[in-house]
């Protein structure tokens, strides 16, 4: 590793592969990431490295010419090779059955696409596309349709094409579809050739991409720069299912030369080939709008690739490279050192590039692996050392509840579609929880209970626990009993008794059973938390047995029978339990009044002032009878 700060590198475990000699080729297929080392054109072994173990593989076939292309269908089970303009070769890898090879011609094939596990696109100027259903059982194939391409195929282009008009026929094909689409067509801005002014498209300045589940067009238009016009710049067209295509994005570049499209985590990476430096656009921050195409400019300024060390080469550390192959989405190829990398964001360098935290969280909220550096993040923000102002920290919390709350309500939404057996049969399919997903529990765990233990102002504390609450209110999430917990701890511990009356009085902290437990814990540190337990019991009218818990456990018998009279529940209360309570405290009368107002209840629900076997009050009535006489009578006592 090399020394700096970098926001791109390169995979730490990159597939390895026998490099480009006078007797090896290397082929690489995009929709498998696989690369093909083929060894004097396959006689002497043909070795293929993917991703996993099951795409890697080695075998042998025989030599009949120079292989000019060779891929896998999806699950490896059928071969593809090229070795002339007019023929594809195939060869079954399929358990049971012969690896036999059979072939298929075209006219001057241009390029072998695949499109389902079974399926093959082959393209030619002349011929346009055709598609063809592979049957391997039969070894043959079947023709399923013809396309003329007026221009070319974004997919299927020749390496360099003159173009005379401004208009390109398009076609889209899933790999799982097994289908080719035709979209609509959509004219472009050609660049004119300075020598000859003619106009000229090459393949290498058009790619497809998915961005944020969308499908687009790379158009890398390069002129030259001038006051008016600063450089190259890539135009995003945007491909809908119905509907024609669109031109919505410009990202622009500042500067003229070579250039490399990948797109890694949303991202849209812009290797400069002069400089050796790379830029990344993020097309979902807020940019420049002119009334038709949003346009934007780097996040942040180029830098290389974080330099890696090739054990191959010794001691030479490797950047930005013009020996480089880049193809979609992520992959960089080194074919003549024999590696291949998968290209990756590094999140936390960018922590302390980007000054704007608005900004800042919008970017992080969009990457995959976001959690911890958005946390981290929080965490700065709330230290001592670099504490932000409460106008920032707001407009974080916000920004993160409301990713919440999306998810919240789609996983709600997704519950009832079940519940209600809407979603058998239909596309509704359970949310994924992303890592931009900060639920309560990750922000008390990692960031609040940590703050609330740093040495700073204890009215900073305070706001900043209620504005997250005020947050979580605002997109009408429900606060969990363990951040109102925080807060009142918070208060308690810096003796802000005021703000906690406040607090409790105008509602800001809501009731539940749980903090009503809390403040009665407090009582010996702030005596008034008692009285406060009680009133927001009572509020809640569905904890009249721990409000009745809560007056026995303070010996305030008569309290807890005049309470539970009014609630009209002293029908159905145990006799035993307010004995055992008033015999407790060893008064005499408290327990001869409480025994008499439960003879008053038995002799009016059943005639009798007798306790039933039951009601186990035997050591009652005899601790009774021993304190004022066998002979004491009914009377009526009010209570």
């Amino acid at each position: 590793r090399g020394e700096g700060v970098f926001y791109l590198e390169l995979c730490d475990a990159p597939v390895q592969f026998e490099k480009v000699s006078t007797v090896n080729n290397v082929f690489f297929d995009e929709a498998n990431k696989q690369v093909f080392a083929v060894r004097s054109g396959g006689a002497t072994g043909v070795v293929v490295k993917g991703p996993d173990d099951k795409s890697c593989m080695s075998f042998r076939m025989e030599d009949k010419g120079e292989v000019k292309c060779i891929k896998f269908s999806l699950g490896n089970k059928i071969l593809a090779m090229q070795r002339t303009l007019k023929t594809v070769d195939f060869i079954n890898f399929i358990p049971d059955l012969p690896q036999t090879e059979y072939s298929q011609e075209c006219k001057n094939i241009m390029k072998i696409c695949q499109t389902v596990s079974v399926g093959r696109t082959f393209a030619s100027e002349s011929e346009g596309c055709r598609s063809f259903r592979i049957k391997a059982v039969m070894t043959g194939l079947k023709n399923l349709c013809f396309i003329m391409v007026s221009l070319c195929c974004p997919l299927c282009a020749k390496k360099k094409l003159d173009v005379h008009r401004r208009r390109k026929d398009c076609y889209h094909s899933p790999l799982q579809s097994g289908t080719m689409s035709k979209m609509l067509k959509f004219e472009i801005e050609l660049p004119a050739i300075p020598k000859s002014g003619s106009l000229c498209l090459s393949e290498r300045d058009i790619t497809m991409a998915i961005l944020y589940g969308q499908l687009y067009v790379l158009y890398l238009k390069h002129q030259g720069r001038t006051p008016n016009n600063p450089g190259a710049e890539v135009i995003l067209y945007y491909l809908p299912r119905e509907g024609p295509c669109k031109k919505t994005h410009i990202l622009k570049l500042n500067v003229t030369g070579k250039f490399a499209l990948n797109v890694v985590d949303n991202l849209v990476v812009v290797h400069h080939q002069s400089s050796q430096t790379s830029m990344i656009f993020d097309i979902k921050l807020r940019a420049e709008f002119d009334g038709a195409v949003t346009i934007h400019h780097t996040v942040l300024p180029p830098l290389s690739i974080h330099p890696c060390k090739i054990p191959r080469a010794g001691e030479h550390f490797n950047r930005n490279s013009s020996s480089w192959s880049v193809f979609q989405p992520d992959i960089i190829i080194n074919a003549s050192e024999g590696y291949l990398w998968c290209l990756q964001v590094k999140l936390q360098p960018i922590v302390h590039m980007l000054q704007d935290k608005g900004r800042l969280m919008d970017f992080l909220l969009q990457r995959k692996d976001c959690k911890m550096v958005i946390l981290s993040v929080c965490c700065q923000l709330l230290s001592a050392t670099e504490r932000g102002s409460l106008s920032v920290i707001a407009t974080i919390f916000d920004k993160l509840n409301q990713f919440y709350k999306e998810y919240l309500e789609a996983e709600q939404n997704y519950t009832l579609a079940v519940e209600s057996g809407t979603s058998r049969g239909s596309s509704a399919q359970k949310p994924v929880r992303a890592q931009a997903v900060i639920d309560q529990s990750d922000m008390y765990t990692h960031v609040l209970s940590v703050f609330t233990n740093q040495d700073l102002p204890h009215k900073f504390i305070s706001a900043v626990l209620m504005e997250y609450i005020r947050s979580l209110n605002q997109y009408q999430i429900i606060v969990q009993h363990y951040l109102y917990e925080l807060v009142i701890k918070t208060l308690v511990q810096h003796s802000l008794f005021y703000m906690l009356h406040q607090f409790l009085q105008y509602h800001v902290l809501s009731d539940s059973k749980p903090l009503a437990c809390l403040l009665l814990s407090l009582e010996s540190t702030y005596p008034p938390a008692h009285q406060l337990c009680l009133d927001m019991l009572k509020r809640l009218s569905t904890a009249n047995d721990e409000i009745v818990e809560v007056l026995l456990s303070k010996h305030q018998v008569l309290g807890a029978l005049r309470f539970i009279r009014s609630v009209g529940g002293h029908d159905n209360i145990s006799a035993r339990k307010f004995l055992d309570a008033a015999k407790q405290t060893g008064d005499n009368m408290l327990f001869y009044t409480t025994f008499k107002f439960f003879e008053q209840r038995n002799q009016r629900l059943r005639g009798s002032p007798n306790f039933t076997p039951g009601e186990h009050c035997e050591e009652h009535i005899d601790h009774f009878k021993s304190l004022f006489g066998e002979q004491a009578l009914l009377k009526a006592m009010v209570v």
